[in-house]
């Protein structure tokens, strides 16, 4: 059994390789073999593994000096490499870091404080006077004050001894359909299957240089936190602004030599789109890993056909599963009527296709996407109700306890044995007595000439079908080109033009954004008295 040495995990078993527990091995094994490297950079500091691997036990010794031991503790600060040591930091209390960010809207942020009713909150120089406007009535600890002490490597060892592979890691909260948010909670041991699966498959190592486009506050950002860690990799932190100037954004890349990115869709089709690689083209990518929504074929042609040799994979998961649950390996370019595949599973993971009624489809038939395994999420922070309908017993097994995510997300197995991601299930509309995807919608709007990024949505009150696009087209001649592809039963019936598509803070299109846009453009109409 492995023990410890001198303040350090010994990882010698005689039952052969060690198979890590928790998610802080990583940046122990990696600070003995690089402690100078890079670890994290943005345009203003840079953390080396050993920097980074102090500042976050200094704050774990400075928080475990407080009282804080197996519970929340909210990081509120701006995105940095300090922010990443902060939830280390927090992970070497023996507790878990719950992420906030000032681009949050205030009333999001007091309901986060509200679910979690955490006592102690790690803030920087700017956000410290924000948080004391919050009203949180715990102790306020700032990372600077955080970092001067001593470590305590006895206390440290002593936490870490009590500590269980299904203790949580984070709390990440996602977007409530009633606008709540849920706050989900991940563990060690699915954090360790999902790096271990997802550095296999993209092919991760020490000279991987990532591309950070997420927010700290979400899931997504994982795929490079921890496989820097693993591997002794490098991630820099892409400013938010650049995303904004797709040239700039690739300057970019090529300054930092970066050769990765896990990027959402908008992100990538922002460059694409606009005709960025026909002034500047990534030097150094090698990998490019895409997800969060459906990647239109042509966009995906123009990344393909100007990176040939690079490697893309489309990815599929929900945060509930701990991120990223299937992949798939595209490796060639597609016709203009085909859908990527989301692919296979990850190792360790099972999906699952059920009918309305809890049972597995047939196959080529769609069916709800659920997922087992130890990817899954203890289900939502301070919330049972939400997690045991989200969460249940997987109806294909009646013998004993078996968990199973509903993700929401309608699916089917093609012929090659590939899953397909078909709709979610609340983009699945019954219109003028006529079941409608609205992605097939979408689908045939983004092989238009001149579309740069399109969303169907449905407005429920009025029964009424509102198509939002960005590109040259006016919406005329669009209405023309709809009559040819469509059905007349699929014509949208309003088509607003956008310069920008209104997105969540994760990239996702935000309909809810496009269905208050769309109400408020129709009443200023109605006292016009002019047609959207």
């Amino acid at each position: 059994m492995a023990g410890w040495i001198d303040g350090e995990l010994d990882k010698s078993t005689e039952q052969g390789k060690y198979m890590q527990t928790n998610v802080l091995e990583y940046l122990e094994e990696t600070v003995k073999r690089l402690p100078d490297k890079v670890a994290f950079a943005d345009e203003e500091i840079g953390l080396t593994f050993a920097q980074f691997y102090h500042c976050a036990r200094k704050i774990g010794t400075y928080l475990s000096g407080t009282g804080a031991a197996k519970e929340p503790v909210v990081v509120y600060m701006k995105k940095s490499p300090c922010t990443l040591a902060a939830f280390f930091g927090v992970i070497y209390a023996g507790c878990f870091y719950v992420p906030i960010d000032e681009e949050m809207p205030r009333r999001r942020m007091e309901l986060i404080l509200e679910n979690t009713q955490a006592k102690y909150m790690i803030c920087d120089e700017s956000t410290q006077e924000k948080a004391e406007k919050l009203g949180f009535t715990g102790k306020l600890l700032s990372y600077a004050e955080c970092i001067q002490i001593e470590e305590d490597p006895h206390m440290l060892q002593r936490i870490r001894q009590q500590a269980l592979d299904m203790d949580p890691v984070y709390v990440l909260f996602t977007s409530g359909s009633t606008g709540v948010p849920k706050g989900v909670v991940g563990h060690h041991r699915g954090v360790i299957d999902y790096v271990e699966s997802l550095s296999e498959v993209l092919g991760f190592g020490q000279e991987t240089i990532f591309g950070n486009q997420t927010p700290l506050y979400l899931d997504a950002c994982m795929k490079e936190i921890y496989p820097t860690m693993k591997f002794g990799a490098t991630t820099w932190l892409v400013p938010k602004e650049h995303f904004m100037f797709p040239v700039k954004l690739v300057e970019y890349l090529n300054e930092h030599r970066i050769n990765t990115i896990c990027w959402v869709v908008s992100a990538l089709t922002m460059v694409s789109a606009f005709g960025t690689f026909d002034t500047v083209k990534p030097e150094y990518l090698h990998t490019i890993a895409f997800g969060s929504e459906v990647f239109p074929v042509k966009q995906f042609n123009l990344w393909k056909e100007t990176l040939p040799q690079a490697e893309f994979y489309n990815l599929y998961g929900p945060t509930e599963a701990t991120g990223m649950s299937c992949y798939y390996h595209a490796d060639r370019l597609f016709e203009e009527k085909e859908v990527i595949p989301v692919g296979q599973p990850f190792r360790n993971t099972e999906i699952l296709l059920l009918d309305a009624d809890g049972q597995p489809v047939a196959q080529g038939e769609t069916g709800e996407i659920c997922i087992r395994g130890t990817c899954l999420t203890h289900g939502y922070y301070h919330n049972p109700e939400k997690t045991a309908e989200a969460f249940t017993q997987n109806p294909c097994n009646p013998y004993f306890p078996d968990r199973i995510y509903h993700t929401g997300d309608l699916g089917r197995w093609d012929e090659q044995g590939e899953l397909v991601f078909v709709s979610r299930k609340d983009y699945q509309i019954k219109h003028m007595g006529h079941r409608i995807e609205l992605g097939e919608i979408e689908a045939d709007v983004n092989l238009i000439d001149g579309i740069r990024a399109c969303c169907c949505i449905f407005i429920p009150d009025n029964k009424k079908m509102v198509l939002f696009y960005v590109g040259d087209v006016d919406k005329r001649s669009l209405t023309g080109e709809l009559k040819e592809r469509l059905p007349r039963y699929m014509i949208p019936n309003a088509i607003m033009q956008v310069e920008t598509m209104p997105q969540t803070p994760n990239g996702k299109m935000d309909r809810l954004k496009m269905q208050e846009i769309y109400l408020s453009q129709k009443k200023r109409s109605r006292r016009n008295k002019k047609p959207i």
